[in-house]
């Protein structure tokens, strides 16, 4: 199994600096697949958000959501921090999660 399988939390982005949406889920690599081919209606395709910046796997659902929540309260200026901490190039990390 994909070390990329599992409960998730995930930064999507249009691009550096631009739109964020921060998500949840059982499968990363699935949910950017379809993130990247806008197959999910909503917030994320109305604004282009398809680059996976930033992301943290967990050993379970719960303590993913309770993280997911957390980053969602938190203001724009503590997520666009965790991006530039942990991938200051804004590169896209699909890649990097399909093995």
């Amino acid at each position: 199994m994909s070390r990329t399988v599992g409960p998730a939390v995930y930064i999507i982005a249009s691009k550096r600096n631009g739109t964020i949406y921060v998500g949840v889920t059982s499968n990363l690599p699935q949910r950017a697949y379809q993130y990247r081919e806008s197959l999910i209606d909503g917030f994320t395709k109305r604004y282009g958000c398809k680059l996976l910046v930033w992301f943290e796997m967990h050993g379970d659902m719960e303590s993913a959501i309770l993280r997911e929540k957390q980053l969602k309260g938190g203001s724009r200026k503590k997520k666009l921090a965790l991006i530039e901490q942990h991938n200051p190039q804004w590169r896209d990390l699909f890649a990097e999660i399909c093995d």
